[in-house]
């Protein structure tokens, strides 16, 4: 059960979920409501003379929905299990978010590329021991910091990417410990930059753009990584139409290690909380990325958009026509809009290959 406490400032400790949005002068967010709060915002909200805030305590309840028996038979007749996807048992999580964070507090340590190595590895294990063809980025958590979390999970989902992309072991591997370390250069950028809680002026928004160049000169000294690896932590922010940074080169110059960084990135950005935005939806990141045609390379894209599933088989939906829905399976061309059957009505909607349906989605 959650409950809402009001509570001095002075007394919010490190994990604590606000329960409310803070926002500046110009009405811009500054701490997204339901925020888990790290000591940076704390201080800030503290030097600011925020007295108090409310905070969010105990787990949310999950709403019991009771399947009437003659859906459940027709749930019986059309389920088909979902693709192999990514599993990172308990102990991986903890080896690898243990890992991480070991790399970027220890860029210059001489151990640097064996624990990339290793962190890899154990990430290569975990998509080919059941030969996983698929991700769900929700089941990846290894680490409440968001850079930690972020470097994992763009590196897990750049190897998917790169298995139906068309890549090599070899290819997956290296492009697995280029996604590990595409954001490393952030290191060499001051903590009251990464974590301000609001929009960067600009000399601050040109020093964060060269952190992908800050990345590559960290690497490049270990003189162990490959060209890819370290074009693909360089280009990571470049786009196909030469709108990026921090070269501004077009297509035919950026690595494709890059482009597929460069999708994964973003989208792992779009569907996570940070200080100065809130989540997007899965289904509405998915969509702004489709958008992006001119900047993201097409086959990078279509990889990205066959890896991921957004609604698992078995999870319940909400449709634009007012009911609810189980969805029975997944259709790797059109990850929007699956086969569901309507909970009350038992109805089957094929959202994909039925035109009767057309009209209706997931909200």
């Amino acid at each position: 059960m959650v409950k809402r406490k009001f509570i001095s400032t002075r007394l919010l400790e490190n994990g604590m979920r606000i329960d409310q949005a803070i926002v500046d002068g110009a009405g811009r967010s500054l701490i997204a409501k339901g925020a888990y709060l790290d000591d940076f915002q704390i201080e800030y909200l503290q030097t600011k003379g925020v007295n108090g805030v409310y905070i969010r305590e105990g787990e949310e309840d999950q709403e019991e929905v009771i399947i009437p028996l003659y859906t459940q038979e027709v749930i019986a007749k059309t389920r088909v299990e979902d693709r192999t996807k990514v599993k990172l048992s308990e102990s991986v999580r903890q080896r690898v978010g243990e890992g991480i964070q070991y790399l970027y507090n220890n860029t210059s340590e001489d151990s640097f590329a064996e624990a990339t190595t290793n962190i890899t590895n154990e990430l290569m294990n975990a998509i080919f021991e059941n030969d996983a063809i698929a991700v769900d980025v929700g089941m990846l958590k290894v680490s409440d910091e968001y850079t930690f979390k972020h470097s994992v999970d763009v590196a897990t989902i750049a190897m998917v990417i790169g298995k139906q992309y068309g890549l090599n072991n070899e290819q997956i591997r290296e492009i697995g410990i280029a996604g590990l370390l595409h954001d490393v250069g952030k290191s060499k950028i001051p903590n009251e930059i990464l974590n301000k809680p609001g929009r960067l002026d600009d000399d601050e928004f040109a020093l964060m753009k060269q952190h992908s160049l800050f990345g590559f000169q960290i690497i490049k000294e270990k003189e162990m990584f490959s060209d890819g690896i370290m074009r693909g932590v360089l280009q990571h922010h470049e786009k196909i139409n030469g709108a990026g940074y921090p070269l501004g080169v077009e297509a035919d110059k950026i690595h494709t290690y890059a482009k597929i960084i460069s999708v994964a990135d973003i989208y792992d950005a779009l569907v996570t909380d940070r200080p100065y935005k809130s989540a997007f939806s899965k289904r509405d990141a998915v969509e702004m990325i489709m958008a992006m045609t001119r900047e993201l390379d097409m086959k990078a894209m279509t990889s990205f958009l066959e890896s991921v599933i957004l609604y698992s088989v078995d999870s319940i939906v909400q449709l634009s026509n007012g009911e609810k829905a189980k969805v029975v399976e997944n259709n790797p061309k059109y990850l929007l809009r699956p086969k569901v059957v309507g909970i009350q009505s038992g109805k089957v909607y094929d959202l994909a290959g039925d035109l009767n349906c057309a009209s209706i989605i997931i909200l």
